[in-house]
C-alpha cells in the first residue's frame, strides 16, 4: 500500500467497509455490539428536545470523570478516527514533521498525510514484541518534529508502551516542541488496567470512544483529552468539520457511561479465554509466529508462507472466515486478527485459519 502526500481517503476503511460479510469474523477488531436496551432505558431519557447542545457538559463531564481529568480538557467527536483527525489539525500545519510507528494504523497515517505533513517512520520490531523503543523515536525527531502520533495498545499487534516508556517520549518531545498524539482506543483492554496517559504530562494528547472496548460503535462517542488552551482549539477548528454532535447520541453515551461498568461485564474474562486459545493456536503452528497475546483484542502474527492477501482470499471464499491482511500495516507477510468476539466462533475461526493454512502449504 501507497499513501501519497495529500491523500485524499483511506483504502483501508473503503476495503473494511466494503467486504463480503462472513460467519467467522475474524477481521473484527471490537467485542460484540452490546445492546443498550438489555439495560433500563426509556424513551424520557433521550431528551428528545429537537436542539442542539453545543459542548454537551454533561457528556463531557461523564468522561472526565471516567477518566480522572477536568471536564475542561474534554472535546468529544464522532468516533476515535474523527478525534485523530480533529486533535492533529490543531496540532500540525503543512510541512511540520509528524514521527509516526510502523507497522502503523492507516487512517492514521492517511490523516497525517492529508494535512500535509512530512512523515518519518519508527520501526516497531516484531522480535522485540513490536515495543515502542523510544531511542528510535530520539534519532528520528528533529526541531522541525511537531507530532508524535502512535497506538496504545498497538493497533495491529496490541503491544503495550508501558509508563516509563511513554514518559521518556514526552521527555523526547519537550527537547524538540512537539506535542505526543496517543490512540488509546484499546487501552481499556490492557491487562492489568492502566490510566490514560493524558494523566502524565500536558504533552499528551490522548484520543478515545465507546467502539472497540465496549461494543457501541453505533453512539459514535469519541473524545480527545488535552490541555484546556489546546482543548479549546480543537473546539473552535470543529466548527469547520461537524459544528455540533448529534444530541440524542450524546445522551445515549451518558446512559452508557453511567452504565459502563455493566456494559464491560464479562469482558474481560472473555478477551482472557480467548487470547489463551489463541496463544494455543500459534504453539500448534510451525508456519506462524506471533508474541504471546497479553492485552487486547487483536494480535498480528506472520506467517512463512508469504503474502497473507491469498490467506484471506481463501479463508473468504472457502470457509467463510476473515482475516486483516497484513498489507494493510504495510508488512504483507502478516495477518490481523481480532480476539474480541464470541469464544465459540473464535474457536472455530482458528480452525478454519488452521485448515487454510494447511491447504496452502
Amino acid at each position: 500500500m501507497t499513501i501519497g502526500r495529500g491523500a485524499i481517503q483511506s483504502d483501508y476503511m473503503h476495503w473494511a467497509k466494503t467486504q463480503q460479510p462472513v460467519r467467522y469474523v475474524l477481521s473484527s477488531s471490537e467485542v460484540p455490539h452490546f445492546r443498550l436496551d438489555r439495560l433500563p432505558l426509556f424513551i424520557a431519557d433521550l431528551d428528545l428536545d429537537g436542539a442542539s447542545h453545543p459542548r454537551y457538559a454533561p457528556l463531557r463531564q461523564a468522561i472526565a470523570d471516567r477518566y480522572g481529568v477536568a471536564a475542561e480538557c474534554v472535546v468529544t467527536a464522532d468516533g476515535t478516527s474523527m478525534a485523530n483527525f480533529l486533535a492533529m489539525a490543531a496540532l500540525i500545519s503543512p510541512g511540520d514533521e509528524v514521527v509516526f510507528e510502523h507497522p502503523g494504523y492507516e487512517p492514521m497515517l492517511a490523516a497525517a498525510e492529508f494535512l500535509g505533513a512530512n512523515v518519518k517512520r519508527i520501526e516497531r520490531d516484531a522480535a522485540d514484541g513490536f515495543r515502542l523503543d523510544p531511542r528510535k523515536i530520539e534519532a528520528a525527531a528533529t526541531e522541525r518534529t511537531r507530532l508524535i502520533a502512535l497506538t496504545n495498545l498497538h493497533n495491529p499487534s496490541g503491544a503495550l508502551t508501558d509508563e516509563s516508556d511513554l514518559k521518556a517520549i514526552a521527555g523526547i518531545a519537550d527537547d524538540c516542541g512537539a506535542r505526543v498524539l496517543v490512540d488509546e482506543v484499546y487501552l481499556d483492554s490492557a491487562v492489568p488496567a492502566r490510566p490514560t496517559s493524558a494523566l502524565l504530562g500536558p504533552q499528551f494528547v490522548v484520543t478515545n470512544s465507546l467502539t472497540k472496548v465496549y461494543g457501541l460503535s453505533g453512539l459514535r462517542c469519541g473524545w480527545i483529552l488535552a490541555e484546556p488552551e489546546l482543548a479549546e482549539r480543537m473546539w473552535r477548528l470543529n466548527d469547520l468539520f461537524g459544528v455540533n454532535r448529534a444530541h440524542q447520541a450524546e445522551t445515549l453515551a451518558c446512559f452508557a457511561f453511567a452504565h459502563l461498568d455493566e456494559i464491560f461485564a464479562g469482558t474481560a474474562a472473555r478477551l482472557a479465554t480467548n487470547r489463551a486459545l489463541f496463544n494455543a493456536f500459534i504453539a500448534s503452528r510451525d508456519d506462524l509466529i506471533c508474541m504471546p497475546a497479553e492485552h487486547g483484542i487483536t494480535a498480528f502474527p506472520r506467517w512463512t508462507g508469504g503474502d497473507t492477501e491469498r490467506l484471506d482470499a481463501l479463508l473468504r471464499s472457502n470457509y467463510d472466515t476473515s482475516v486483516v491482511p497484513g498489507r494493510w500495516f504495510e508488512m504483507p507477510d502478516h495477518f490481523r486478527i481480532g480476539l474480541g468476539g464470541d469464544t465459540a466462533l473464535l474457536e472455530k475461526g482458528l480452525d478454519r485459519i488452521g485448515a487454510a493454512l494447511d491447504e496452502l502449504k
